[in-house]
């Protein structure tokens, strides 16, 4: 992974380190599903990165905060559009979009299908808000804090557990 802060100047900046990150993810990781924590208050990038992360996959769909659905699911096209790091592994993708701003109670993930989702086959799942959730938490995963330094600027830390 890249070093374990940096700082983005813009959206732009925060979407293309997720790409990135999201690339990296791939190399250094063998197993089916992939599951990304964003920790951070709002406004703090979590949304702007979990987009960049849609782009990365060439998902068409518009990629907003679920916060009163809790999740979205997007899937990514079968064809030649993802780039061959991707489909060396598999052909098509899902993308899990978590927001547990609303949650109260981590049953209410459990009951969107929780344990399916992290047990299924090329699974991506981005969690805003993972502390609502931490009891169902997997330990294998890769947590992101964003840092709101101004109107454009972030600070983003991240360990890969």
């Amino acid at each position: 992974m890249p070093k374990n802060q940096i700082t983005t100047k813009s959206a732009k900046e925060t979407k293309d380190f997720a790409k990135k990150v999201l690339r990296e993810l791939f190399k250094l990781n063998k197993n089916k599903n992939y599951i990304i924590c964003l920790y951070g208050d709002l406004g703090g990038g979590k949304t702007t990165f979990a987009q960049g992360l849609a782009e990365e996959l060439k998902i068409k769909e518009i990629v907003n905060s679920p916060t009163f659905l809790i999740m979205k699911k997007y899937s990514t096209r079968k064809d030649k559009a993802l780039p061959r790091l991707y489909t060396a592994r598999a052909k098509k993708y899902t993308l899990y979009h978590f927001d547990c701003y609303r949650v109260s109670d981590h049953q209410e993930i459990l009951d969107l299908g929780w344990e399916e989702i992290i047990s299924g086959e090329n699974n991506i799942i981005v969690i805003e808000w993972p502390e609502k959730m931490k009891k169902i938490l997997p330990k294998k995963r890769l947590d992101i804090e964003f840092e709101f330094v101004d109107e454009n600027k972030r600070r983003i830390n991240f360990v890969y557990k």
